[in-house]
């Protein structure tokens, strides 16, 4: 009997090792481009000529990160990323904001104040959802050049919140159908109308949610290339823009440690998000799918 126990303890140890030496080793293969980046970029470029990619800096500076920052030619500007991160900052923040509100009060209209065909409106905002990029460009362009907003940040934040008004609909809209409409139904009989049930019952109960939405539309839109790359030129274009033509566009050696630097530059906000709200993430996702 004792012989059968050992030798199961010893099946079940070698199990583990084997299931954690794999995912250890899924790990690092994961992440070895982002060690390349962190590791190049504080290397000089004499020393990444002369060494490896993947080693550690015989001695770390931080030359690079000043240059892709503020000094960086983007075109014929040398002005770094800074001006670029702002801009992305100006666009991505508003279109959070925006896109995320209206998603909240498309999913209360859906869920708690339907209407006749409020189903098929359901479906085409559904619909929306798996339009690609590329479909909306040419009316997207249209309507921008109609309203005077072509190549300008305030037209790249209106893009940005029509096209995530499907996404942030479809998470409020299912998650805002598990809350009973008992609950609604009695602060009606109490005398609150629309936007009082809006505010004090649903926002206040959609928390985890609204943080999915958030996270969603911010690394959607921080990350966005190609309506960037469309719709914007020169100093109005975002960080990605920026980031391309920083890598693309370089004279005499390749600056390789400037463009890590650049593309850790650019990736940091989204990293930070899910670092610091990742968990938050997941529990909004599942939290909204008990039902719909």
């Amino acid at each position: 009997m004792t012989t059968e126990v050992n030798k199961a303890r010893r099946s079940a140890f070698f199990g583990r090792i084997l299931v954690y030496g794999s995912l250890i080793a899924l790990a690092a293969f994961y992440l070895m481009p982002l060690w390349v980046m962190i590791v190049t970029s504080l290397k000089s470029l004499d020393e990444i000529y002369s060494g490896s990619f993947i080693g550690l800096p015989q001695q770390v500076t931080f030359d690079a990160w000043q240059k892709a920052w503020d000094e960086a030619c983007i075109g014929t500007e040398c002005s770094g990323l800074k001006p670029y991160f702002v801009n992305s900052l100006l666009m991505v923040i508003p279109a959070v904001i925006l896109s995320t509100g209206i998603g909240a009060i498309n999913g209360y209209i859906l869920t708690k104040w339907r209407f006749p065909g409020s189903n098929f409106v359901f479906g085409m905002l559904l619909f929306g959802c798996f339009l690609p990029f590329q479909a909306v460009i040419l009316p997207m362009a249209q309507l921008l050049g109609a309203l005077k907003l072509s190549g300008t940040v305030p037209g790249l934040v209106l893009v940005h919140t029509v096209y995530g008004i499907s996404f942030t609909t479809l998470f409020f809209r299912n998650y805002f159908i598990t809350i009973p409409n008992e609950l609604t139904r009695a602060a009606q009989i109490d005398g609150a109308g629309f936007f009082r049930i809006f505010f004090s019952i649903m926002l206040p109960a959609a928390l985890p949610i609204i943080v999915v939405s958030c996270i969603w539309q911010f690394t959607q839109i921080w990350n966005d290339f190609l309506f960037g790359v469309s719709f914007t030129a020169g100093q109005s274009s975002p960080i990605t823009v920026a980031l391309n033509n920083i890598v693309n566009v370089t004279m005499g050696r390749k600056q390789y440690n400037v463009d890590m630097a650049a593309a850790m530059i650019a990736a940091i906000p989204t990293l930070v998000v899910y670092i610091l709200a990742g968990r938050y993430f997941v529990r909004g996702l599942t939290a909204g799918a008990v039902k719909g």
